[in-house]
């Protein structure tokens, strides 16, 4: 392996898994048509939020009975909003393969204090055994685990006659991968992750099977006023149609809707599935060249068109000890933020040591094959700094 430094860099070295790549051609300018300075309660600052709603529901092909809202605190904050508010009533099956998922158990284990519970695991790298999902209980999962790179292949583990409510963390699958919404009742999701908007604010997508249970459904314990979707026993509609429950950044809402419309003019949903497609399909391109490098996702049917995880599997690294290979990837991507060439792409750190590339929608895939030349060399440079073998 060459250790000449590639000539040409990505324009845009932006391949972090989130805060995520703003969308092409992006720049502050976009923004100047931000309600600031105003309540967002006021007739223009509804008409944004209700904006983005609407946009949301076009763009990811929401039925139309489906209610659509704007939460505090990210993907983390509806998925929390979600639980804290439906379960309890029925037994819950837990789905985990990576950190995310694991943390909804545990708070579910934790804090929620259920007991009829049955959490199905799986190391990073596979799924659980969605056969044994029971369909008469409520269901917790991810749809793409964003720090193992794994996802679901579809939803045809979930039965369309099911009795208990489906839960779906989607939030590095949304405008990459298709939601089949018939099969999911909770869908949340942040505007950080796919379209790469700003942080800090959440998105939860509810079936009228998740509305008839929380209008009937009393949980055991006491709700955080911003977890309260209900008012008198019913639904506050007002939150599903622009009215949040806390104070949200305009600023940041300006930038979903820029992306949105950016989405909306590059050919909606299925162009962003196909733009995530082909960016992923790059990396694959270069594993299977590349001799040191491997896929964490053993299964090419559940590999994440996304958040793309990967692993070292050159025997002079794994021989070493776990810290001392992080140590490794630590020195490759220092080597590759030196250069300017690729920010914030060692995979999660509770995930095996290891790289993680984002290849969304707002990534193109000209850079993508600008970056593997780096990879290459970062790699060769870090392994040069690596102790001989007496």
């Amino acid at each position: 392996m060459t250790t000449a430094m590639p000539g040409v860099r990505p324009a845009v070295p932006h391949f972090s898994s989130g805060p995520c790549a703003k969308r092409p051609g992006w720049s502050l300018q976009a923004l100047t048509d931000a309600v600031l300075g105003r309540s967002h309660r006021s007739k223009a600052g509804k008409a944004k939020l209700k904006r983005a709603i609407d946009l949301t529901r076009d763009m990811l092909e929401v039925p139309a009975e489906f209610r659509i809202g704007i939460v505090p605190a990210s993907d983390t904050g509806a998925v929390e909003m979600a639980m804290w508010s439906l379960l309890g009533s029925r037994p819950v099956t837990m789905l985990a393969w990576e950190s995310f998922g694991e943390g909804w158990v545990n708070d579910v284990v934790k804090e929620l204090k259920l007991k009829d519970l049955t959490a199905l695991k799986a190391a990073y790298g596979e799924l659980p055994d969605l056969s044994k999902v029971d369909s008469a209980t409520d269901i917790v999962f991810t749809w793409n685990g964003t720090t193992s790179g794994v996802r679901v292949p579809n939803a045809d583990w979930i039965a369309a006659d099911r009795t208990g409510l489906t839960i779906c963390d989607a939030t590095s699958a949304a405008f990459a991968q298709p939601l089949d919404f018939k099969k999911l009742d909770v869908v949340t999701f942040s505007w950080q992750k796919a379209l790469g908007g700003e942080a800090a604010h959440g998105m939860i997508v509810l079936s009228p099977r998740a509305v008839a249970r929380l209008e009937s459904h009393k949980p055991a314990w006491p709700l955080p006023k911003i977890f309260r979707m209900t008012k008198g026993g019913k639904l506050n509609a007002g939150i599903f149609e622009g009215e949040t429950i806390n104070t949200p950044s305009m600023l940041c809402v300006e930038d979903y809707l820029d992306t949105l419309n950016w989405a909306k003019s590059v050919g909606g949903l299925k162009a962003l599935i196909a733009r995530a497609d082909a960016n992923s399909k790059v990396i694959a391109q270069w594993v299977a060249m590349t001799p040191w490098i491997e896929y964490l996702a053993n299964d090419p049917a559940t590999r994440s068109n996304t958040s793309v995880c990967l692993k070292v599997v050159d025997p002079a690294v794994t021989a070493l000890a776990t810290d001392a290979q992080w140590d490794f990837i630590k020195g490759l991507v220092a080597l590759l933020e030196k250069e300017n060439v690729a920010y914030d792409i060692a995979t999660h750190r509770d995930a095996p040591p290891g790289l993680r590339i984002w290849c969304g929608a707002t990534v193109e895939a000209a850079d993508l094959e600008k970056l593997t030349p780096w990879l290459d060399w970062a790699y060769a440079k870090t392994k040069e700094a690596l102790p001989k073998a007496a």
